[in-house]
Parts: structure tokens; sequence; C-alpha cells
């Protein structure tokens, strides 16, 4: 079974640093593009990140913009969210998700990983 694994949340001051790495275990999916979203409590699913097949092309939201930064690896089949300057408002579920084509977008994602927690106390 194709499996989208995420890791490197945790708890973090306010102004402190993370980095998500998200693993496919499928070698097939080093080809297409990937995104972040993230889900804080009560809120819906929102879009964070996303960066195309070939790593030419990224897309952030504009409440991360500056702050996070997107890369991936294909060789190691891997894709990075390194999130700086964070903020309490950025707390949520993050989840990383393989999109149904090789361009970039914030929408048309068709797997997804189980999410990993981030934290971000004041």
């Amino acid at each position: 079974q194709v499996q989208l694994v995420e890791s490197g949340g945790g708890l973090v001051q306010a102004g402190g640093s993370l980095r998500l790495s998200c693993a496919a275990s499928a070698r097939a999916f080093s080809v297409y593009a990937k995104g972040w979203f993230r889900q804080a409590p009560g809120k819906e699913r929102e879009f964070v990140a996303a960066i195309s097949g070939s790593g030419g092309s990224t897309d952030y939201a504009d409440s991360v913009k500056g702050r996070f930064t997107i890369s991936r690896d294909n060789a190691k089949n891997t894709v990075h969210l390194q999130m700086n300057s964070l903020k309490p408002e950025d707390t949520a579920v993050y989840y990383c998700a393989k999109r149904n084509s090789l361009s970039i977008g914030q929408a048309g994602y068709d797997y997804w990983g189980q999410g990993t927690q981030v934290t971000v106390s004041s």
C-alpha cells in the first residue's frame, strides 16, 4: 500500500523553527507535485505550500510567505517544509499530500499522509 509519512512535528516556542519531512513509499510518486496542508482545531484544512514535480515551481499561502520554504529531494523521494519564525497561529496538524499532476496547485491531491502535530507556544 502506498504511503506518505510525515515527521518532524513537535512543540516549539514562538519565533522558533521546525523542519517537516514527508517520505513516500512509492518510487513512482517522485515525479508528482507535492503539497503541505494544515488543519487547526475547529477549522477547515487549508493549503500551506506546494512544489512541482521537478522542484522548479513553488507556491505558498499568504500567511506563510517569507517564513516557510518547501523543497524536495526526488532521489530520496522526500519533501520538506522548513518553517521559521513560527507563530502560535501556525499550530495545527500538518499533512503532506501528492497531487495528481506534475505542476503545482492548491487542489487535486489524491494521496494524503496521516499528519504530524505542530504546536507553537506563545
